[in-house]
């Protein structure tokens, strides 16, 4: 089993939330390392990413990263070089660090920011990716519900761009929107014009024990205050490949 090595960084994915979704690599690398960095949003006072992993930890020095939740790139690019600095200090003095993240480190994850600020400064043999569970397949299995067929496209994109989101809809068969919740609403009108409320589903908070919002039909629905962990499948459709 892999286990982490002095020198080395790791950016490890650990799914949606829940301990036994971890990979055995994952669990193995955070059981090993001597640092954990944990990535907390600004304001906020818990870290779902720490609970997940808290059966696997025991005398590891964790390190809470607050950032930014904003749509700066300056200010993103800053705080994280800072981080990128501190982690390489550590790095230098031969401890081994891991860095956890929800769901995949190259999936709309903080984790890629960190990676760009050690790139130029750490041997690549010493960056390792730990792949995770992403909100969209969770979502899918959660709705049985096969994301794609043959030569079906699948476009995975922030939902925060609406004309880029009516322009993917005519360009796949099925899209996955991240970051859905704060534009639910424009979002349903839009698929509500499109006649494509019926075939999309949406989840909040997934693994998240009674938090969890499963919609497998959003004609219907009327949305609540959501959680900015939402992610919405919608599928506009098969290509015919029994010809």
């Amino acid at each position: 089993m892999q286990q982490a090595q002095p020198g080395h960084f790791y950016a490890v994915g650990i799914g949606p939330g829940s301990p036994d979704l971890l990979t055995i690599r994952a669990m193995r690398i955070i059981e090993s390392a001597d640092i954990i960095l944990s990535p907390q949003a600004e304001g906020s006072n818990r870290s779902l990413a720490l609970n997940a992993i808290a059966p696997y930890l025991r005398e590891q020095q964790v390190m809470n990263i607050n950032y930014p939740m904003q749509r700066n790139g300056n200010n993103t690019r800053e705080r994280w070089n800072r981080v990128a600095k501190e982690v390489l200090e550590k790095l230098k003095q031969g401890k081994s660090v891991a860095m956890i993240t929800i769901g995949d480190p190259l999936i709309f994850a903080t984790t890629s920011y960190l990676l760009y600020g050690l790139a130029d400064e750490l041997n690549r043999a010493k960056i390792h990716l730990v792949p995770g569970i992403s909100a969209f397949q969770i979502a899918a299995s959660r709705f049985h519900d096969p994301l794609t067929l043959q030569e079906d496209r699948l476009t995975l994109m922030s939902a925060t761009d609406l004309v880029a989101v009516k322009n993917a809809l005519d360009h796949c068969e099925t899209l996955v929107l991240y970051k859905a919740a704060g534009v639910i609403d424009k979002l349903l009108e839009l698929l509500k014009n499109q006649n494509l409320l019926k075939s999309s589903k949406l989840i909040s908070c997934a693994e998240q024990g009674d938090g969890e919002l499963l919609v497998d039909n959003l004609e219907n629905w009327r949305p609540n205050e959501l959680n900015y962990m939402t992610t919405m499948i919608i599928r506009t459709g098969n290509r015919d490949w029994r010809e």
